[in-house]
């Protein structure tokens, strides 16, 4: 495993993110951070923990972030937001970090953050790269609406949005009760294609397909990513696999 010391002194910045691969043009720019390859945290935060409320010591974590600006050339600091799983969108956000589960920019240099660590980052974005949202969907967040609530907030035509899912919990892995079963099923029965029995009363659940199922009922047709898996993947954060442990970001802005 990768120390902090090793992450502080070197290494090549691209290997501590994952660039989202999806048909868009330059002039939107959008990826998730990783564990390592870069960052100052030390077990078991180690070391590109970018979470201020996940445990860790906060100097760290605040150099982690401008490291963040630094090593990838942001524009701007990023916009970050206090997360509860929720469905408030944050329309041009300041940087007083108000509470929300998405935001929303259609400044271009503006730079949108979203933390996770097994919940599911979802980026949104024009085909003509003029207005961009970023969203916190967990289970709670994506019942809730939190991706229909972005995508209302949005100007664009749904037939001119291109969706990415970003590193989530994968159906592999991820294994849930009835709270979360009814949750989905009990607002539409095609959830149930989401959710594989384990023993009674639990089911594995495919958060990805859940997204893609209220995506496609929103208008939203053109959807990326969805192949990733944070609790089996050691390049992510995960809190259902480690309890006490750090936050990627998704980090999403317009090209200026």
């Amino acid at each position: 495993m990768q120390s902090a010391r090793h992450s502080r002194e070197g290494g090549n910045p691209e290997g501590a993110v994952l660039r989202a691969a999806w048909p868009m043009s330059p002039g939107i720019v959008t990826f998730t951070t990783l564990r390592f390859g870069a960052g100052h945290s030390l077990p078991p935060f180690d070391t590109f923990n970018l979470g201020l409320r996940s445990g860790d010591d906060a100097s760290s974590v605040e150099q982690n972030r401008r490291d963040l600006i630094e090593r990838f050339a942001l524009p701007s600091a990023p916009r970050w937001i206090r997360q509860v799983h929720g469905t408030h969108v944050a329309v041009e956000p300041e940087t007083d970090e108000p509470e929300a589960d998405a935001a929303l920019t259609r400044t271009p240099g503006t730079v949108l953050a979203i933390l996770t660590a097994d919940c599911m980052p979802v980026v949104f974005a024009s085909r003509n790269a003029d207005e961009l949202a970023a969203a916190h969907a967990g289970w709670r967040g994506l019942a809730a609406g939190v991706l229909e609530t972005t995508l209302d907030a949005m100007r664009t035509p749904r037939e001119d949005i291109v969706a990415w899912l970003g590193p989530a919990a994968g159906v592999a892995s991820y294994e849930i009760g009835e709270e979360v079963h009814d949750a989905f099923v009990s607002q539409s029965r095609d959830a149930e294609r989401a959710f594989f029995a384990t023993r009674p009363g639990h089911w594995r659940v495919d958060l990805y397909a859940l997204a893609r199922q209220r995506l496609a009922r929103a208008g939203i047709t053109d959807i990326h990513g969805g192949d990733f898996d944070t609790i089996a993947d050691p390049r992510f954060y995960s809190h259902r696999r480690d309890q006490r442990t750090g936050r990627m970001a998704t980090i999403a802005w317009i090209a200026p």
